[in-house]
C-alpha cells in the first residue's frame, strides 16, 4: 500500500508511536472503530492504525471514523481520500451506531473538549460522555469486543486536591454539579463508572485514559487555550500574550507520546482501570512556557506581555496546579519520549 503524502512531523510522529513495543499484531485484519475521529486526538489514533496498514505487516485493520460533521472530517482526512480501509460514519455517537458489522477495538474520543467548546455546549459535552459513552458500551457487550478505550480526562479530579501533586489516580477532589464548566468532569466521570460497571458486569474490557493537557500537530488554534494561543502567537510572528499572572502551572505532553500511551492501556491495560496519561517531567508554569516558546526562534525577537481576559464562552479552570503520577501506566512499559522545547518545535513546525 503507498503511504499517502503527510507533513514530515506527521510522518515522523506515526512512526515513532509505531516503533513502541506494543502487540500491533492484534490489529490485523480486525476493525477499529474510532468515535471523535476528525478531532486533535482521534485523528492521529486514525493516522496511526492507516500507517500501521502501509507498513504492510498482515492483514490490514479497517478503521471506522465516526464523526458528526462530514465536511470536517472529509477536509482533515483529505489526503487519504479513495482508501479502502478508511471508512466513514456520520452519526450523533448518542445514537444507535449504523454499522451492522462486526467491531473488534473501540476507541471512543467524542466529545468536544476544551472549555471554550465545552462552554458553547455543555448539554452536548455531558451527553456524549455519559449517553454516548453508554450506547457503545452497551455494543460491546452484546457484540463482544476485544479492546474497548474510553478517552477520559484529569478534569475527573475536580476541585480542592491541588497538593497532591503529582496527582495519582486515587486522589479525587470535588465537583460543583451545578455548575455549568462541571458538564465535562462530571461527564467524564460518569463515562469512567459506566465503563467499570460494564468491566465488571457484563465482561466488557473497558479501560479509561486521564488525559492531561496534550500539545501537537492539528490542534486548534483558536479554541482559547493558553498553550494553543502562544503556539498562534508564534506562528505569526508577533508577542505572546497572556491573559493571567502567568502562575499557574501544567505538564504538558507531546501528542504522539500521548497516543503511545493511548494505544498501550488499550493493548495492555486491565479493564475496569484508569491510566494517567501525560508527562510528568515537563510541568511549567504559563510564563515560563511563553518564555520557552517566545525564544525558540532568537531572530524572531518575539516578546511577552500580558492583556485583561476577553469576555466570551471560554469557562477557565480555577486549579492552579496540574501534574499526573503516571506510575501506573509506565508499569505497562511507556514512558514519555519528547520534552517541551523539542515537542513544541516540532508542533510550529508543524504548521507551516
Amino acid at each position: 500500500m503507498n503511504p499517502s503524502p503527510r507533513h514530515p512531523v506527521l510522518a515522523e510522529d506515526l512512526d515513532h508511536i509505531l516503533a513502541a513495543p506494543l502487540p500491533w499484531h492484534r490489529f490485523q485484519g480486525r476493525t477499529v472503530l474510532v468515535t471523535g475521529a476528525s478531532g486533535f486526538l482521534a485523528a492521529y489514533v486514525v493516522e496511526t492504525l492507516l500507517r500501521l496498514n502501509e507498513k504492510g505487516a498482515g492483514a490490514p485493520v479497517r478503521v471506522l471514523a465516526l464523526v458528526r460533521r462530514e465536511e470536517a472530517a472529509r477536509a482533515r482526512f483529505a489526503h487519504h481520500q479513495g482508501r479502502g480501509d478508511l471508512e466513514f460514519l456520520f452519526q450523533d455517537v448518542c445514537e444507535p451506531l449504523v454499522w451492522p458489522g462486526a467491531i473488534h477495538f473501540m476507541v471512543h474520543a467524542a466529545s468536544p473538549a476544551t472549555p471554550r467548546a465545552f462552554g458553547r455546549d455543555p448539554i452536548g459535552t455531558f451527553s456524549a460522555n455519559v449517553f454516548g459513552t453508554g450506547r457503545l458500551l452497551e455494543r460491546a457487550a452484546s457484540q463482544p469486543v476485544d479492546g474497548f478505550l474510553f478517552l477520559s480526562s484529569g478534569e475527573v479530579y475536580g476541585l480542592g486536591n491541588d497538593t497532591v501533586i503529582p496527582t495519582h489516580e486515587d486522589a479525587f477532589g470535588y465537583l460543583d454539579p451545578t455548575q455549568v464548566r462541571s458538564c465535562y468532569g462530571e461527564g467524564k466521570r460518569a463515562g469512567e463508572n459506566l465503563c467499570a460497571c460494564y468491566a465488571a458486569q457484563r465482561g466488557v474490557p473497558a479501560t479509561m485514559a486521564r488525559i492531561f493537557h496534550t500539545y501537537g500537530p492539528g490542534m486548534p488554534l483558536a479554541d482559547g487555550r493558553v498553550f494553543t494561543d502562544f503556539v498562534a502567537d508564534v506562528l505569526a510572528g508577533r508577542d505572546l500574550v497572556m491573559r493571567s499572572a502567568g502562575t499557574a502551572s501544567r505538564a504538558f505532553c507531546y501528542l504522539a507520546d500521548a497516543v503511545e500511551a493511548f494505544f498501550t492501556i488499550l493493548l495492555k491495560g486491565a479493564p475496569g482501570r484508569a491510566y494517567n496519561v501525560g508527562n510528568d517531567q515537563a510541568e511549567l508554569s504559563v510564563l515560563d512556557l511563553a518564555g520557552l516558546l517566545a525564544g525558540l526562534d532568537p531572530g524572531a525577537r518575539l516578546g511577552v506581555r500580558r492583556e485583561a481576559q476577553e469576555e466570551g464562552t471560554y469557562l477557565a479552570s480555577p486549579i492552579q496546579r496540574g501534574c499526573p503520577d503516571v506510575t501506573r501506566l509506565r508499569a505497562l512499559g511507556w514512558a514519555p519520549r519528547t520534552g517541551p522545547e523539542e515537542g513544541f518545535r516540532r508542533t510550529i513546525r508543524s504548521f507551516r
